[in-house]
């Protein structure tokens, strides 16, 4: 991989407290939980981490992978409309609706390339693991949920390694603990 790329990458997470991005079974619930509602002492920083409503507008790429794809699916319409979306798959048809299909990230890299990508949500367990792995990854912003749910996929894979810079850190009313990192390469 060459550092000749143009994009960004970039992920934005919600975590269990125990490291957990999907509960058993691809369960999100816990994600949409408020545990201690009312009870959290919200603590804005002068330097806060990005939220939702400031990450998404400056994306432009959309890349998942084909489990994301298979959830976002049971959302009802359509959410990424106005975006360019990507799905990583060895299986999807490649007529899906909304989305082109690439079959490997070296693909991905090749078409995100060639359509000048510059702000790429890269979204969806393996496929920040992925990102990551490969130092495609630049930004990762975690909403920490305060709660354990004991099981599922985790963010990080057994042996991965990475340097993290805290770039922005807050904690919402609702009590999720956001940080925004920038991953330090190589």
């Amino acid at each position: 991989m060459t550092n000749a790329r143009t994009w960004r990458g970039r992920a934005f997470l919600g975590m269990s407290l125990d490291g957990y991005i999907a509960g058993p079974g691809d369960d999100l619930s816990f994600l949409e939980a408020a545990p201690g509602k009312g009870q959290h002492a919200a603590t804005p920083d002068t330097v806060p981490a990005l939220v939702w409503e400031t990450f998404y507008p400056q994306i432009d790429t959309l890349l998942m992978g084909r489990a994301t794809y298979d959830k976002v699916l049971t959302f009802g319409d359509w959410p990424y409309t106005d975006k360019r979306v990507i799905v990583l798959s060895t299986t999807l048809s490649e007529d899906a609706p909304n989305v082109r299909v690439v079959r490997s990230t070296d693909e991905a890299i090749e078409v995100l390339d060639a359509e000048g990508a510059e702000q790429v949500y890269v979204d969806g367990g393996r496929t920040v693991q992925e990102f990551l792995r490969r130092g495609l990854l630049d930004e990762l912003t975690v909403s920490i949920v305060p709660s354990v749910i004991g099981g599922g996929k985790r963010l990080f894979g057994d042996g991965d390694r990475a340097d993290f810079v805290v770039r922005g850190s807050h904690v919402e009313a609702d009590g999720l603990v956001r940080i925004t990192y920038d991953i330090l390469q190589g």
